[in-house]
């Protein structure tokens, strides 16, 4: 942080000066004229006389008198300023130690005057630099050591230096949270592979067993080796299916680009319950469709969007048995679209709902009916790259779940 003289200084310094000169002139001119006064009662005096004649005859007075006044002069002006100049001194060698890091190391003559204030500023300053460097310093260190949470407490008034503390900060925050990044994605990768690990061995351990036993002849007769057959062939089924969702969930979270069009949301979510009307009757039930008059588009990929409702109706089906119906809602809410996927089954349990959404998580009806843990996972994942969100709510008349889409900005 520079430091300059101001204006009240420097006419300090100068009236300073200015008055040592005026001093050592009128000194000089009171001295040069009792040294005028002895002379000539010096002269007067024989033994004094042949000497003061010979210079006068040769040199003459007047030069005399100029050279001794000259010198006279400067010898009174230096010891009249010499006590400022030795204060200017101070001051130049505390900017300089300053200006080298010794801080808080300079020693000042007291004084009320300008330069005693000036003084005074440049030890406050030197103390204050000094503590800036030891906050600032303690800090640095406290993030070398590992202490990610350590803040530097500067306010506004520090200037510059609340500034770089602000940097330091913002840097040890940023390093914390990238490590705490970098442990969740750590931990998640870890998860990842031991959900991997145990959805892809439970089915693959009854395939491999039901074709050990098909490969070593331990069936009664054809009708067994068939059920063996089928059970081998259903287990591989649930294995590809997970497979297929594993890659989906991982190619979508890997940041694929999207086929961006124009997608009329009725038309889609019409055209995708005649699509499972077949399911629907087979499960006895039916899907009713509540949708405004008007269009209602957004912007997305198509092929995304269709399987995330897809997770979302099939969801419904598995879990709304006991209920003749399966709901679908579209409304728009100011520039959002809403749809909500409905069904009248067992609720979600409480503890569970803020955790579906989570890949491999398994309520107690996933489990009973064989899902993969990953089919909310990918409809969460698909809303969040078009730019919205999902959520569900559960209760024992209904369990909702809603996806929120912005509206295409053309509208």
């Amino acid at each position: 942080m520079p430091f300059k003289l101001d204006f009240k200084w420097l006419r300090t310094i100068r009236w300073k000066f200015l008055a040592a000169a005026l001093a050592a002139a009128a000194l000089n001119a009171a001295t040069l004229y009792g040294l005028y006064l002895v002379a000539e009662f010096l002269i007067r005096l024989p033994f004094f006389r042949p000497p003061m004649a010979l210079v006068i005859n040769r040199i003459g007075s007047t030069p005399v008198l100029v050279v001794f006044g000259t010198v006279l002069f400067f010898v009174y002006y230096f010891l009249l300023s010499r006590s400022t100049i030795r204060r200017l001194e101070e001051l130049d060698d505390a900017l300089r130690g300053m200006e080298n890091g010794e801080l808080g190391q300079a020693s000042f003559t007291t004084a009320n005057d300008e330069l005693g204030q000036a003084a005074a500023s440049i030890d406050r300053l030197a103390d204050k630099l000094a503590d800036y460097l030891e906050r600032i310093t303690e800090g640095l260190q406290a993030v070398a050591g590992g202490r990610l949470e350590y803040r530097i407490e500067m306010d506004r008034s520090y200037g510059d230096f609340a500034r770089i503390a602000e940097s330091i900060n913002a840097m040890a925050e940023q390093l914390d949270r990238s490590i705490r990044d970098e442990r969740h994605a750590e931990k998640t990768k870890n998860d990842l592979i031991t959900g991997v690990s145990h959805d892809l061995r439970t089915p693959l351990t009854s395939i491999l067993g039901f074709l050990e036993v098909i490969e070593q002849d331990r069936y009664k007769d054809e009708v067994e080796l068939r059920h063996y057959v089928n059970i081998a062939y259903e287990k591989a089924r649930s294995l590809k299916k997970l497979i297929d969702d594993l890659f989906e969930y991982t190619r979508i979270g890997g940041g694929m680009p999207l086929v961006w069009t124009k997608l009329d949301l009725t038309d889609l979510l019409r055209q995708l319950a005649e699509e499972f009307v077949p399911i629907l009757e087979k499960a006895s039930m039916t899907c009713r469709l509540a949708a405004p008059e008007a269009p209602l588009v957004i912007e997305g990929d198509g092929n995304l969007l269709v399987r995330a409702f897809e997770n979302l109706v099939s969801n419904a089906i598995a879990h709304g048995s006991g209920s003749p119906y399966v709901d679908i809602e579209i409304e728009r809410r100011d520039d959002i679209a809403l749809i909500r996927v409905i069904n009248y089954g067992e609720p979600i349990p409480a503890m569970d709902l803020p955790f579906i959404f989570d890949r491999f998580y398994r309520g107690d009806r996933s489990r009973a009916s064989g899902g993969t843990g990953l089919g909310l996972a990918i409809v969460k994942s698909i809303a969040e790259v078009h730019g919205g969100r999902v959520q569900a709510r559960s209760d024992r008349s209904r369990t909702a779940f809603e996806i929120a889409l912005p509206v295409a900005r053309s509208l």
